[in-house]
């Protein structure tokens, strides 16, 4: 029987020893989000946003074969200037385990890390989802089957808004995952504070969210909730303004014949010229935004 290579940071087993909260978080956004320097800067700067909510964060990744629950600054630093670090998901996690890799997981990978780590809240930026086009590609994201059947909570803006949103819902429904929208009734639109679409469910309180995960928890139900943290109004771009950029980049990926993993990162990028940089600083805006709240509720599922 072989034994899983999983280690805690000093910090994350301090937390569990005196059963703290804790709240965990993807490596992607450090890998595949942003250049080093920034990347590094803004991992401490969430961590830390972790931390003076009352609650001690978990950066998780695979490091040369082992998955770490929890990175000590050195480890954080390395990561961050890596080089073609795999990209991990369900299908590819143990794999790059085996084969002692190194891997940033997204957000599937980071559920999956956290439920084996006895971790049951995660923050991140938003959610991957049905992409448009997907009756053609059937490209989605395996984010959506993770959150049905993987139970952690899962602070996000929403789905990214370069998906088709309206069929990432409808999944999500088919799925039986609970879907929070926080303080609105409107779902998220990452960049943006609102959309057209109304989310199933709202929860003002952080209290009620972890109430109601751990009622799902009694009842034996399988899977997570989705909770979507509205950003900031002062750091949001009006989805008027989004549309025509979205759609621009998605024309620019089609003709490059970007498929598959690629379509997201390049979506993103794409997004980032044509914004002059504005989308990635809401990105960084919504991700701290997310951490506080993730923070509060991991206080209350104690």
């Amino acid at each position: 029987m072989t034994t899983l290579p999983l280690v805690r940071s000093d910090e994350v087993t301090r937390a569990l020893e005196t059963g703290s909260a804790i709240v965990a978080l993807e490596s992607t956004i450090i890998t595949h989000g942003m250049p080093y320097p920034q990347n590094l800067e803004v991992a401490r700067q969430v961590e830390q946003d972790i931390r003076d909510a009352g609650a001690t964060p978990a950066t998780i990744a695979v490091i040369d074969g082992t998955l770490c629950i929890g990175l000590e600054d050195t480890q954080l630093e390395t990561l961050a200037q890596a080089k073609n670090v795999a990209k991990l998901s369900r299908a590819d996690m143990a794999a790059c385990i085996a084969t002692h890799g190194t891997g940033a997981t997204t957000v599937a990978a980071t559920m999956i890390a956290a439920n084996l780590a006895g971790i049951s809240v995660f923050a991140t930026g938003g959610i991957g989802g049905v992409h448009k086009g997907a009756e053609d590609s059937f490209d989605i994201s395996a984010d959506l089957m993770e959150l049905a059947q993987t139970s952690v909570t899962v602070v996000a803006a929403g789905a990214k808004a370069i998906l088709d949103v309206a069929k990432t819902l409808e999944v999500l429904e088919t799925q039986g995952v609970p879907v929070i929208a926080v303080g609105q009734d409107a779902f998220p639109a990452f960049w943006s504070r609102g959309s057209r679409l109304k989310a199933p469910l709202r929860m003002d309180d952080p209290a009620q969210i972890a109430a109601a995960h751990k009622m799902r928890r009694a009842m034996g139900l399988p899977g997570g909730q989705l909770v979507a943290n509205p950003i900031p109004s002062a750091d949001e771009i009006a989805a008027t303004e989004l549309a025509p950029i979205i759609t621009q980049a998605q024309h620019d990926a089609d003709a490059a014949g970007i498929t598959g993993k690629g379509v997201t990162p390049y979506l993103l990028q794409r997004i980032f010229e044509l914004t002059d940089g504005r989308s990635l600083t809401a990105n960084i805006a919504l991700v701290r935004n997310n951490a506080r709240l993730a923070a509060q509720i991991a206080q209350n599922l104690i």
